[in-house]
């Protein structure tokens, strides 16, 4: 397992960033958070974990073990993989998601696209002994422009076509002229919000 990825942000993607380490660049998927922390030219250092599939080998990167750490533990519940359990942590960050499961916060959990009451339930029932405290640190690196990039990037990663994501980031950036790269998180949950009630 690679349980940690450090070097230079040679760029940053929709779904990521490419860290730069002894002359090979790996594509590293991170949520709009993490990704938001990064920016060309800084030194990253990730917690990862590493997906292995029989026609794929995908990296996700995160801003600390705890969250890498929470990643793996929802995958271990029955229907959950690793799109869906970045999809959680998009929505909503790790201690929220660690208290939605030991208080069986259904409401807190369906909040994220895929996950519906039944697979809420079925989450709380199989993780809920399994959860401890999860610290909020943050990777220590710059923060970067580019919330609407950011935005964009994570509502297309979660299924809405570009278009809609494009029409959603450009109405909060009216509704939100002061916003930067720490209001990812509440724009997220605004944004999907807003895309649910327009279907």
């Amino acid at each position: 397992m690679i349980a940690s990825v450090g070097g230079v942000v040679s760029a940053l993607t929709a779904d990521g960033v490419v860290v730069r380490v002894g002359g090979v660049g790996l594509a590293v998927h991170t949520t709009p958070q993490t990704r938001a922390l990064l920016r060309v030219g800084d030194e990253a250092d990730l917690a990862t974990s590493l997906v292995v599939r029989e026609d794929s080998l995908t990296l996700y990167g995160f801003a600390d073990a705890a969250e890498r750490d929470l990643f793996a533990l929802l995958q271990t519940a029955s229907g959950v993989g690793p799109r869906l359990a970045q999809a959680v942590l998009t929505v909503h960050p790790p201690e929220v998601v660690v208290r939605a499961l030991q208080s069986e916060d259904l409401t807190t959990l369906v909040q994220v696209p895929g996950i519906g009451r039944k697979g809420a339930q079925r989450m709380v029932l199989e993780l809920k002994d399994k959860v401890g405290p999860v610290g909020a640190a943050a990777a220590s690196a710059a923060p970067a422009p580019g919330w609407r990039d950011s935005l964009g990037g994570a509502l297309v990663g979660l299924g809405w076509s570009p278009a809609d994501a494009d029409a959603t980031v450009a109405r909060l950036a009216q509704e939100h002229p002061a916003a930067g790269d720490a209001d990812v998180p509440a724009l997220l949950r605004e944004a999907l919000a807003l895309l649910s009630r327009s279907r």
